[in-house]
């Protein structure tokens, strides 16, 4: 594969500040008198004097501003090659083995269903975050700007928030999965808290100063990966135990097999919240195909790879005790067991998994930075550095609260918050190909609320869509009355019935708000 050349970021036309009156913060009364500067006003000339170092470094301090045109990179330095690369190293990660794991552990499935449902599920929610993606070039717009022009400006901020719930969520994941292995490999002699602590540092460190040495990471940190999953692939390979078949009547393991797919749809589709990002610095004319395609090739390769290993490790744990009684300390000490006959080497190929982990936090903490701005004007005033920060903060204290509870936080959140993902694409879908199909999106308008939709039709297919998803949902602690119809534990149908209802109700209702309100 091509390594594309770094290409240093203007930072000087980066850090433009384009704030809108509704995002600024206020300097003059109503009578037109300055204000005196207040704790907020000299703390905002803070972050700006901590900006402009940032500047001064070659170093990112744009927020939310939209990438104009001509500040987009020379597409030959970034390369249609680094798209795929950069997907592929997010996701060749542990946290999807561990994912991959509840196939065979948690809905008793068997190994070639536990395959199927993982692969397939993955392949339909990559598909809306490859179509996401390539609003990235086309607006120079980052995916929560962009939720504006479907959902208004108003009801887009509860889009964010969910967002930002998503990118902390699976923070979290990643830092307790990078604890545990460490934690294993250790022999326990080190306590998950430790591994925690070391990967949010790092991860802090890489991306508080923005997209060039976050795509930079994402170019490398691929190949030590694949290299210790190969290994481990080698080493407890003969111990995976491909003949299991799925446990329960026939419509329990339908039901089973909806709940696990939606899992894995869930796992990639929530991508798609952040996915315009890492791309907002290609060039406008780059074609979408180009950048729908090789997102889909980067992300189902690695989901690919990474499942069919946990699943492996999973189906073997009836026949292999050690493996079952390391998946009863956590699921991160299975991984290191896989590892066990290599001694020594295998301990270090345990602490690379752990480390390989940073890449893939890097994405959900970069995103969470901006994300935070969007939510009002004083929030757009803290740069995203310290929106950077503060997520790290959030997500490092959950993953230490939550450390002993993985399987729980898998099964319940993952699928939970992909709902909200699915009716959002519903409804994006349809106002790009339905309502803008001629007359498209005016990007330059991304801070004037008064040149943006309502909101109506979309807050209220996305509420509605939500009700489909509740009454569709199946959850250990709640099973909601459609997904009771199947089978003995029910089927998590979110996904889908969010969606379909969604569609259905959003175009009527957009059409009488374009009548009404002209917007």
């Amino acid at each position: 594969m091509e390594a594309p050349q770094s290409a240093p970021l203007d930072m000087e036309k980066s850090h433009h500040m384009v704030l809108s009156p509704g995002e600024g913060l206020p300097c003059h009364n109503e009578s037109g008198q300055q204000y005196p500067p207040t704790f907020l006003r000299r703390m905002s000339m803070g972050f700006k004097t901590f900006e402009k170092r940032l500047v001064a470094y070659n170093l990112e301090a744009r927020g939310i501003q939209r990438v104009e045109p001509g500040e987009r990179h020379d597409l030959r330095s970034l390369g249609y090659t680094q798209i795929g690369i950069l997907w592929f190293s997010i996701n060749l990660a542990a946290n999807n083995i561990t994912l991959g794991m509840l196939g065979p552990a948690v809905f008793d499935l068997g190994f070639l269903d536990s395959s199927l449902c993982a692969v397939f599920g993955m392949l339909v929610g990559s598909l809306a975050v490859a179509y996401t993606a390539t609003f990235g070039p086309r607006s120079g717009n980052r995916t929560m700007i962009f939720a504006r022009y479907t959902m208004g400006w108003w009801p887009s901020k509860l889009v964010v928030i969910l967002n930002l719930i998503v990118l902390l969520g699976y923070s979290l994941i990643d830092c307790v999965v990078a604890g545990q292995i460490l934690s294993a490999v250790s022999s326990n002699n080190m306590s998950i808290v430790v591994g925690i602590i070391v990967v949010a540092a790092i991860t802090w460190g890489i991306t508080t100063f923005g997209y060039q040495i976050f795509h930079y990471y994402e170019r490398y940190a691929w190949l030590p990966q694949l290299v210790v999953f190969c290994t481990l692939a080698g080493v407890a390979g003969p111990g995976f135990d491909t003949s299991t078949i799925s446990q329960g009547d026939t419509r329990t393991v339908a039901g089973n097999r909806l709940s696990f797919f939606g899992i894995n749809l869930a796992a990639a589709i929530t991508y798609g919240g952040g996915a315009a990002d890492y791309f907002v610095y290609y060039p406008q004319e780059t074609p979408g195909w180009k950048i729908f395609w090789m997102t889909m090739g980067g992300l189902s390769t690695s989901f690919t790879f990474a499942f069919i290993l946990g699943i492996g490790l999973a189906s073997g744990m009836a026949k292999n005790s050690a493996w079952s009684n390391s998946y009863g300390i956590s699921q991160g000490a299975l991984i290191v067991e896989g590892y066990r006959p290599l001694g020594a080497f295998g301990s270090f190929c345990g602490v690379v998994v752990a480390l390989g982990l940073v890449a893939n936090l890097i994405p959900p903490t970069y995103s969470s930075g901006v994300d935070f701005q969007i939510l009002g004007r004083y929030f757009a005033r803290v740069p995203r550095v310290i929106w950077n920060t503060i997520g790290v903060v959030i997500y490092a204290v959950c993953a230490l609260a939550g450390r002993n509870h993985l399987a729980e936080i898998f099964t319940n959140f993952l699928a939970l918050m992909g709902y909200w993902v699915s009716i959002w694409i519903a409804i994006t879908l349809e106002e790009h190909l339905i309502f803008r199909r001629k007359s498209g999106f005016n990007w330059a308008v991304w801070d004037q609320s008064s040149k943006l939709p309502l909101g109506i039709a979309a807050l209220v297919a996305f509420l509605v869509g939500w009700v489909g998803a509740i009454l569709s949902m199946a959850q250990v602690w709640y099973i909601g009355p459609i997904a009771k119809l199947v089978g003995d534990y029910g089927a998590d149908m979110g996904n889908y019935v969010g969606f379909a209802w969604a569609a259905l109700v959003y175009p009527p209702i957009r059409y009488w708000e374009l009548r009404k309100f002209r917007r």
